[in-house]
């Protein structure tokens, strides 16, 4: 769990790699970095999240490539952020002394985080300060596919050959000849290193107090904004921060996680690259975000919707987060993979499934967008009837709905009922702002659907909604999310019968919860997987919402209690040890902490989430 002062603890790896739960992430909207509590830094793409990594020995210990700064014979570890912000304090403790390193990806002076601008520097700050003893502190950057120097007096240009578009350069406050050096370093000591790409700082000063401070301000200073009062405060506040390490600062988008291929479970197959930004996020990141203050960032996840679904003849589940196509998926034979759990794949197979529930996403986005003020240009608007009526035909017709399943396309009860909300907010919108189009036939289609989900997926046997529309008694967690998306009362009764469903057959014990199950409903891969984190997220908000306060909240406390140290969550946990499991972190799961937190604190004061 969280834990704002953290004890020591021996650093261990298994099979040569860390466990994600040692893991702490840095950023500066426009990637991301991962540092491990032995001082190493496995996962870093430059220049942008979705790029080629430039060290990933977290997919391949021995040839991936890494960051490291370390206290040679190093016996125990621990990290913690500096309050509000990004940056990591990661101490060291080794057989003679003691280090406190601090790491950051810098941000410019002044910066303003809540505006769509960039503030990176384009710049890792990594500075060691010696705290007690001595140590031999080992540095050692070794960039995926080896690297070519060339000696500067203001330290080292390094070429790395697999990213030639990268002007990388390293400076260092103490002597620096080589990507490897060993260094005797007594209390009080320092050793600073900053690497940098793009705009090259050679010629700036050096100065990288001064820059850990100004990015430490700039934090704080965004952080001002936020506002909630409501259970597990502290780690809503870290769970805020963390999905603005996954937002894009210019374009306004948020990848779902860092990360590409990190597996679910160990030695399976289900390795998927999350760097891209999925449709369906926004319209549960934007109310997330929007209930504790930060109406800016929903308002830019908002703009990026809808200036991507307006570049597009079609909407796409997911775009690179500038907007564009997402690369063909292809699999990387030159790396083992996390653990040795191949394969490591770039690029995302899923992006051109058939997904109806985007049709609803969409016109989601676009009424919240209306709703705060936004303008509705003649343009959009045409293209949102468009969807509309798209989803008046879709919503019967098979898909791969929400888990993108690789097999044989069903009708989905869940991505009936986005098409469903596709339908209600055409109609509310062109209710409200007296737009033209068939509205009263939207209208008349949304509550037809509406009434054929509660009829047709419900199974008397089962006493519960089916996650197919035809029924059949087969379960879904996604079925929780629909009175969440105001498809189904949240307090109807086959809603409550099928809450308690889900919470009994999906349950992979204490308060978890699988998204389905494979022996019941096959989704056209091998092998299992964990319990997923949002499932159970939503699972807190149907309870809440229906009167059982006290058992939400009991589940909602437990779930962030599986958070590391750093505050920080996986995608899924394995059921039977608690470990982490996926790409790491995950944006949605912490989406789930700030969102069903409002949702507790609303409810526990007699209003309405």
């Amino acid at each position: 769990m969280l834990d704002l002062d953290p004890s020591f603890r021996a650093v261990r790896r298994r099979d040569g790699y860390p466990r994600l739960e040692d893991l702490g992430l840095i950023g500066d909207g426009e990637t991301a970095a991962l540092v491990g509590r032995d001082g190493s830094i496995p996962w870093l793409c430059l220049p942008r999240f979705d790029s080629e990594p430039l060290l990933c020995s977290l997919l391949d210990h021995r040839h991936g490539g890494h960051f490291t700064v370390t206290v040679e014979d190093l016996r125990e570890a621990r990290q913690h952020y500096e309050p509000d912000t990004a940056v990591l304090v990661t101490e060291m403790r080794g057989p003679t002394g003691l280090v406190k390193l601090t790491d950051a990806m810098a941000l410019r002076a002044g910066a303003d985080l809540s505006d769509d601008a960039g503030a990176s520097r384009g710049e890792l700050v990594r500075s060691a300060v010696v705290e007690d003893g001595t140590v031999r502190l080992r540095v050692e950057l070794r960039p995926r596919g080896g690297a070519e120097l060339r000696v500067l007096a203001s330290g080292l240009a390094v070429q790395a050959p697999g990213h030639p578009e990268l002007r990388l350069h390293l400076r260092c406050n103490r002597p620096l000849s080589g990507l490897s050096a060993v260094y005797e370093l007594q209390r009080g000591d320092r050793l600073d290193l900053t690497l940098s790409w793009g705009r090259v700082h050679r010629h700036h000063r050096f100065d990288p107090e001064a820059v850990l401070r100004e990015t430490a301000e700039a934090w704080r200073r965004w952080m001002g904004a936020f506002s909630y009062s409501g259970p597990q405060e502290p780690m809503v506040r870290r769970a805020a921060i963390t999905l603005k390490l996954c937002d894009d600062w210019i374009n306004g988008s948020l990848v779902a996680a860092p990360t590409s291929s990190l597996p679910a479970p160990i030695g399976g197959v289900r390795n998927w690259d999350y760097r891209y930004a999925w449709i369906r996020d926004a319209a549960f990141t934007v109310f997330a975000l929007r209930r504790i203050g930060f109406d800016g960032e929903a308002d830019a996840f908002l703009g990026w919707v809808l200036d991507a679904f307006e570049n597009t003849e079609q909407p796409r589940i997911m775009y690179t987060l500038r907007g564009d196509p997402v690369p063909r998926e292809v699999e990387d034979a030159g790396l083992e993979g996390y653990r040795r759990s191949a394969p490591v794949r770039w690029g995302n197979g899923a992006a051109d499934q058939r997904q109806h529930d985007i049709y609803g996403e969409v016109l989601d986005c676009a009424d919240q967008w209306l709703r705060a003020g936004g303008d509705l240009q003649p343009a959009l608007w045409s293209g949102l009837v468009e969807l509309a009526r798209t989803a008046e035909n879709a919503w019967c017709r098979p898909d791969q709905g929400i888990w993108e399943v690789r097999s044989k396309g069903r009708v989905f009860t869940y991505s009936a009922g986005m098409c469903q909300v596709a339908l209600d907010r055409a109609a509310g919108i062109g209710e409200r702002l007296g737009m033209p189009g068939p509205v009263g036939t939207w209208r008349a289609a949304a509550d037809k659907v509406r009434r054929l989900i509660l009829e047709q997926s419900w199974d008397e046997d089962a006493q519960t909604l089916s996650e197919h529309i035809d029924g059949g008694g087969s379960l879904d967690a996604s079925l929780l999310a629909l009175p969440l998306r105001k498809v189904v009362p949240v307090d109807h009764p086959r809603m409550r019968a099928t809450t308690a469903a889900i919470a009994e057959r999906l349950s992979a014990g204490d308060g978890l919860l699988y998204r389905y199950l494979h022996d019941k409903s096959p989704d056209g891969l091998s092998g299992d997987e964990g319990a997923f984190l949002l499932c159970s997220f939503w699972l807190v908000d149907n309870l809440a919402l229906q009167g059982g306060i006290e058992r939400a909240e009991e589940l909602y406390d437990s779930l962030c209690a599986r958070a590391s140290p750093l505050g920080l969550l996986p995608e899924q946990i394995d059921p039977s040890t608690g470990t982490f499991m996926g790409n790491f972190p995950q944006a949605f799961s912490h989406i789930g902490v700030i969102a069903s937190g409002v949702t507790l604190a609303r409810a526990k004061a007699g209003g309405t989430a």
